[in-house]
């Protein structure tokens, strides 16, 4: 059948299986938008903002593990585009990004809405193509699919002129092979490197797991387990890799790295063998490179081989996908007990209890989630920005399940978490969703609490609110002798009365003993709510191992009766009871 290039995209959306995608209209992409009326198969989640579209997509690939996708127009709608699609290519999310651009004749002519956003996204994509001949959309959006999905996940965006979404027809025909002579995806890795690494972990008296994002990706969390119970090796994860396992299971330490628990760093410090999984060794994990793991051996699997050696020296690099990794590897590992190494860590929890939380009568942000995930059981998802939330939810909250924590880690994206909670729970409509805010991100994308709102999403989210650009006050004590420039805010609006105004409900809580009830409250309320949870305005994320140093290093946080190294130094009116 003869169909027009919008025509195209849609039946090709619909043979990929995207039946959600997530867009704001304008001129160049309108002709995608009047064939999507003509496919209710297509569910169009309309934004407030381009950006939220991309955040969106990238929460909905994460909770389901489909490719996510947006849409813009062209120029201003294409570039605001740019920080989700950028977000996403630094955590390995699957996105494929449609883009409007001005008719062909116009391309370079500094048309009314012209951007090259093809060289814009050269650097924060996986793949990009602009698609300049109606023949070509088909094999263009199959292609874009399968560069984005397989391998090492990352955002594709597809380029299209106006007039070839509305101009000649031709037939469609759908491709069955992808034109990508030089894309190829790993697989299992080489057996003599298998072995290599199976005889370090079999001689190895002090060894640790690292799960990170790729666990996740692979769908290698089962096996993941499954060998550190064979050897009984501790597993600590990166901020992407919580959920790999259970946080209940007594072999998981929790997260490492600058905001991770002391007793994992030191562990880390200590242990003669890392068994890095689907993870980068960044900069946040590693702190010092020259200083981490000193007296340990590495083995690395990941599907980049780029990734292998970038940052952390390897023993034994094994590149392949890691559930097909760790299933040559499995069989090779043999049955152990590393009794001496797990009492020891037992110790140094004791002596080190990062995830406790203080007696205080003032609403700590680590009370409030504490509380949080033992009303949810660990059920459900927890979408998060990034800052002093970020940190505490991934050191207090429980998860039960793999991919059920989703945050902004490497681009490190304020404003994340209200539209990526929004796509998660479009993707997972019968899961509680809730959405750790910080003031400060919140209110950079709050506007589309009105998409949550109109899509029916059943959104919580609970605003940690410091009346601070938290984090960056946090930094300013330590490194800026208190120098609290453009981090305080004494204009926040009232979060509750922004909720009435959308429609939703909106609870405040200010004391201790409201909090359970605030959070019951709103998972029996149908809908988004909003619950503004105003906690001690000048608390730090503890543990704190400062950029670029070390596990010596690490502030914990002072016992009882020490001073803390951050003063309370503010709390301004903002009009609120």
């Amino acid at each position: 059948m003869e169909l027009t290039g919008a025509e195209i995209v849609c039946e090709s959306l619909l043979k990929e299986g995207a039946d959600v995608v997530f867009g704001l209209p304008g001129g160049a992409v309108l002709p995608l938008y009047g064939a999507l009326s003509s496919y209710p198969g297509i569910r169009h989640i309309l934004v407030r903002h381009e950006q939220a579209a991309a955040m969106a997509a990238d929460g909905y690939s994460r909770a389901t593990g489909k490719v996510g996708v947006c849409v813009a127009t062209s120029g201003p709608g294409a570039t605001n585009l740019v920080t989700g699609i950028a977000a996403a290519q630094m955590d390995s999310v699957a996105m494929v990004a449609i883009t409007g651009q001005v008719p062909r004749p116009a391309i370079g002519r500094d048309a009314f809405q012209e951007t090259d956003v093809t060289g814009v996204t050269l650097p924060i994509t996986k793949h990009n193509m602009l698609v300049m001949d109606v023949k070509d959309v088909a094999q263009a959006i199959h292609d874009a699919f399968h560069i984005a999905r397989t391998g090492r996940p990352g955002p594709v965006l597809v380029d299209i002129p106006r007039d070839v979404l509305l101009g000649e027809k031709t037939e469609f025909v759908w491709p069955t092979t992808t034109k990508l002579p030089g894309y190829k995806v790993p697989g299992e890795a080489p057996e003599s490197q298998v072995a290599a690494a199976a005889e370090l972990i079999n001689k190895a008296e002090r060894p640790l797991i690292m799960a990170g994002h790729g666990v996740l990706i692979s769908h290698a969390y089962g096996l993941m387990t499954e060998l550190a119970e064979k050897a009984q090796v501790p597993v600590i994860t990166t901020l992407l890799g919580i959920s790999s396992i259970p946080s209940d299971h007594e072999l998981n330490l929790g997260m490492s790295g600058m905001h991770g628990m002391a007793y994992a760093n030191i562990a880390i410090d200590e242990a003669d063998l890392i068994i890095g999984l689907g993870m980068r060794f960044d900069d946040r994990v590693t702190g010092r490179i020259s200083d981490f793991a000193p007296n340990a051996k590495i083995i690395h699997v990941d599907i980049d081989d780029s990734e292998v050696d970038k940052n952390v020296k390897t023993t034994v690099g094994l590149v392949g996908d890691l559930k097909a990794v760790l299933g040559q590897m499995l069989p090779k590992v043999e049955a152990n007990v590393h009794i001496d190494w797990l009492r020891h860590i037992e110790e140094l929890k004791i002596q080190h209890p990062s995830h406790l939380v203080r007696d205080s009568n003032e609403l700590l942000p680590q009370y409030v989630l504490q509380r949080l995930t033992e009303v949810t059981q660990g059920r459900g998802i927890v979408v998060t920005g990034v800052g002093q939330h970020q940190m505490w939810a991934a050191q207090h909250c429980k998860f039960t399940e793999p991919n059920t924590f989703i945050t902004s880690g490497g681009l490190g994206t304020m404003g994340f978490e209200v539209p990526a909670a929004l796509g998660a729970q479009v993707g997972r409509p019968d899961s509680v969703v809730w959405s750790v805010c910080g003031d400060g991100g919140f209110q950079m994308t709050m506007c589309d609490i009105a998409t949550a709102v109109e899509s029916g999403a059943d959104v919580k989210f609970a605003i940690l609110n410091n009346t601070s650009l938290g984090m960056v006050h946090q930094l300013q004590d330590i490194f800026f002798e208190k120098d609290y420039v453009a981090s305080e805010y004494t204009a926040n609006p009232d979060f509750v009365k922004i909720a009435e105004a959308y429609g939703i409900r909106g609870i405040r809580v200010t004391q201790q003993d409201q909090v359970v009830n605030a959070v019951q409250q709103a998972m029996e309320t149908a809908g988004p709510v909003i619950v503004d949870f105003m906690v001690k305005e000048d608390e730090i994320v503890y543990p704190f191992i400062p950029s670029g140093q070390s596990v010596k290093e690490m502030l914990e946080e002072p016992a009882p009766g020490e001073p803390s190294s951050k003063s309370s130094s503010k709390r301004s009116s903002t009009g609120r009871s």
